[in-house]
């Protein structure tokens, strides 16, 4: 078979490189990830500025919380004015009362009591009063307090009564201060009722059992009350069980308790009952003197300016007789002061050692903060006691004191204590207001060393937060306050610190509260 010619034959396929293929292949894959990246970015972006939108819709601004003492201080706030406006809004409603004017009294009363609630909303809320809310409420009051001016109700008024009606308050508040403290201070003397049956048993004995009384007699002439070489103490009180916690509690921390003697004065109702006991029961052979009051027929009016004042007011002259110890006892060098609400924990004869550098009286100071400076118990707006004495001097305590007596007799501080008596007495002075502190920082001031704080921890008739440490570190620890350990009312945590001092198996204790 013949082939044809050139030119009338089919033309011969050429086959297509496999690399072009592979080449447009990768170009068609990578085209459709962009267009698809491509539309997933855009409904990111979409989903994004959604949820932006949608959190800033949400989001609320912060703003500054009200700081009401700054609010006040502003001169254009209206707390401010508003707390004005009400403030003589409420001078007018007095001087409207007392005019008999009642329905002004009531317009003003009610439009304080909307202020007053408005203030208090903006305090709670911390947001400042916007002036909508105050613009009303000013516009009335000082509508009304105009209105209170037509009435003659004018500034010159409005002070005088003002001035009036704070002087009764503060006669009151004075009046009930001081009544506050006389029944305090007699709630805290006072013992449980169910325990005066022992001042009765002990009365029975005392006149039914010769040899008490006898022996009574007997110690008055003992050599000891008069030794120097022996540790001299005194406490001056009523209350029997209080006494006898204090000196037991001392003779029980001393290593030799016959070389301890306590000068106990009492009033003559109580010496009786005081002398049976301390006669008839065992103090480690320590040596216990018991005086009356009425026995120091020296310590009347016509020598001390506190005696007369006393009478006057039925007021005990024992708390008083602290200012008077180197007359007492005349022939002692050196004397410890305790009060009747301390209990002892260590052995306190050291203190008969202390060098007090020539001064009368050692005691522990109150000043470690601030309440306990000589301004705060005296009133140094009087000249008197202004120009002699530093009003941020440092306070100390009673309850627990090293006197050295032949230094108080040196420097005559009771005489000083009768200058400053007499200062107080004198019309308009107001030196001082209640108690025996003041004055004996006064007889005191420039004569006090300070002791160690450990020597005398106070507080623990009122505080119920004291460390428990500093307690059992303390010499002696002070029930000073009104909640005295002997009383129900008392401290309970503090209360065995007392009570483990007191023999209440004592055969008339167990008959008295059990009868």
């Amino acid at each position: 078979m013949r082939r044809r010619a050139a030119d009338y034959r089919r033309r011969v396929r050429r086959k297509i490189s496999i690399w072009i293929w592979v080449f447009l292949g990768l170009f068609s894959v990578a085209g459709f990830v962009v267009i698809v990246l491509q539309h997933n970015y855009q409904d990111q972006d979409r989903v994004e500025t959604h949820v932006l939108e949608r959190k800033a819709r949400n989001v609320q601004v912060p703003h500054m919380k009200l700081n009401l003492t700054n609010e006040i201080a502003r001169p254009n706030s209206y707390t401010r004015q508003l707390l004005e406006q009400m403030t003589l809004a409420k001078a007018y409603v007095v001087l409207a009362k007392e005019h008999n004017n009642l329905h002004l009294a009531w317009q003003l009363s009610s439009k304080i009591r909307t202020c007053q609630s408005l203030l208090s909303k903006a305090a709670m809320n911390e947001e400042p009063i916007m002036e909508e809310e105050a613009e009303p409420l000013i516009t009335t009051l000082s509508s009304l307090i105009l209105k209170s001016q037509d009435h003659h109700y004018d500034i010159a008024t409005t002070m005088m009564t003002m001035k009036s009606h704070i002087q009764a308050l503060e006669e009151r508040a004075n009046a009930a201060t001081v009544q506050a403290a006389f029944f305090g201070q007699l709630a805290a003397e006072s013992v449980p009722k169910n325990l005066h049956c022992v001042n009765v048993k002990l009365l029975a004995d005392w006149f039914s059992k010769k040899t008490i009384r006898d022996f009574v007699e007997e110690k008055k002439n003992s050599p000891r009350l008069l030794d120097n070489n022996l540790y001299h103490f005194c406490l001056f009180s009523d209350n029997l069980l209080a006494v006898n916690a204090v000196v037991n509690s001392t003779v029980s921390n001393t290593d030799h308790p016959k070389q301890l003697v306590f000068h106990v004065v009492t009033s003559e109702p109580n010496y009786a009952t005081m002398e049976a006991w301390f006669v008839t029961n065992d103090f480690k052979g320590s040596m216990i003197e018991v005086q009356k009051v009425q026995d120091l027929t020296w310590l009347n009016a016509s020598y001390s300016p506190v005696v007369g004042k006393l009478t006057q007011k039925n007021e005990s002259l024992l708390n008083y007789l602290r200012f008077y110890i180197p007359e007492i006892y005349p022939h002692l060098e050196k004397i410890v002061f305790l009060d009747d609400d301390v209990i002892v924990q260590k052995d306190l004869t050291p203190l008969f050692s202390l060098d007090l550098h020539g001064n009368v009286n050692g005691a522990v100071e109150t000043c470690l903060d601030g309440f306990h400076r000589l301004y705060k118990y005296l009133n140094f707006s009087n000249p008197v006691l202004s120009s002699k004495i530093d009003p941020q001097g440092c306070g100390w305590a009673f309850g627990l004191n090293v006197f050295d007596l032949v230094a108080w007799r040196n420097a005559n501080v009771t005489g000083v204590y009768h200058y400053w008596e007499e200062q107080n007495s004198n019309v308009g002075s107001n030196l001082w207001k209640l108690g025996t502190l003041p004055a004996g920082l006064l007889a005191f001031y420039g004569r006090t060393e300070p002791l160690d704080r450990r020597w005398h921890v106070l507080g623990l008739g009122f505080d119920v937060g004291i460390d428990n440490r500093l307690i059992e570190s303390a010499a002696v620890i002070h029930f000073n306050g009104n909640l005295k350990p002997w009383l129900k009312f008392a401290i309970g945590k503090y209360k065995p610190l007392w009570e483990r001092y007191v023999d209440m198996g004592h055969p008339y204790l167990v008959d008295c509260v059990t009868s």
